[in-house]
């Protein structure tokens, strides 16, 4: 699975539009799909709103763990 797969399922997930995840990322529903079509990278700040905002890690989100969030340490 690619980032942009990622980005797609997650956002499927939640049942929420292309556009209103481009409103979050403050840009255009037609930017935020090439990002998801992985036409164009998305850039990393992008990604930090993103695994914020899905309370995922980053890691998660490019694909690096297929683990959604890390355990807190005690």
């Amino acid at each position: 699975m690619y980032t942009y797969q990622r980005l797609k399922d997650l956002r499927e997930d939640k049942d929420l539009s292309q556009t209103d995840i481009a409103k979050i990322l403050d840009t255009t529903q037609k930017q935020y799909s090439r990002w998801e079509t992985g036409e164009y990278e998305i850039p990393f700040h992008n990604v930090i709103k993103l695994a914020k905002f899905y309370n995922v890690t980053i890691d998660f989100i490019a694909n690096i763990t297929n683990l959604p969030s890390t355990l807190p340490k005690k």
